[in-house]
């Protein structure tokens, strides 16, 4: 039987490593550019440094940043330069582009990223990724799981925090936006962030479909 997501008007998704590749989409063009055989843990190398430094930001101890600028300093360590947009070119998921658009016809969805917004409408195209929208937490200066970034993207849902959805393959973004009010679900995705076992998200899906199946039974009620 499906489960069944009662009144969701607005589903938010997570868009890095949520919707498209990050860590696979990042070591294919690092292997590109450079020819490493090191390309996976260049990758991650990428991601941790990205991650300290948007940690940094939030703790006072270096100024706003937007995303691009932060991936030219990745790219410049990787020894590359033309990886500064490789962002921009990352793969979807399998699923995601069809998922995206099969819920997009039923309920507003919306994008939610740390991208920067030239970055994110990049990569949307880039993507196939056919959202209503995509909000970027650079509107607030801020990286998600600063509340700032969440209450933006409910300022432009437009509807209560209860009648909106994030989908996220991250339990910590999760966390975020449940503290924001909004409505949460986990869906996997390799080199995510699973739930602990204190976490209590509104639900969990295996797979994008069964999510998206969950939320179009919904509105059917």
């Amino acid at each position: 039987m499906t489960q069944v997501l009662d009144g969701i008007e607005v589903v938010v998704f997570d868009v890095l490593g949520t919707l498209v590749d990050e860590p696979g989409g990042l070591a294919a063009q690092i292997a590109a550019a450079t020819g490493s055989e090191d390309a996976d843990l260049l990758a991650a190398d990428w991601q941790r440094f990205v991650g300290q430094q948007q940690e940094r930001i939030a703790r006072g101890e270096r100024p706003y940043a937007p995303s691009s600028q932060i991936d030219a300093e990745a790219a410049a360590a990787a020894g590359s330069a033309e990886l500064a947009t490789a962002t921009r070119r990352l793969p979807a998921w399998d699923d995601s582009a069809a998922e995206v658009s099969r819920l997009a016809e039923r309920v507003t969805v919306l994008g939610l990223s740390n991208a920067d917004a030239a970055t994110l409408e990049a990569l949307g195209r880039h993507a196939h990724l056919r959202w209503h929208r995509a909000v970027s937490a650079e509107r607030v200066s801020a990286y998600k799981p600063d509340a700032a970034v969440y209450r933006a993207a409910i300022d432009d849902a437009g509807v209560p925090p209860e009648r909106i959805l994030m989908v996220a393959a991250h339990a910590w973004d999760l966390r975020g936006a449940q503290q924001a009010g909004m409505r949460t679900t986990y869906v996997p995705r390799p080199g995510g962030d699973a739930p602990a076992s204190e976490d209590r998200f509104d639900a969990s899906f295996g797979t994008l479909a069964e999510l998206v199946d969950a939320v179009i039974a919904g509105t059917r009620h």
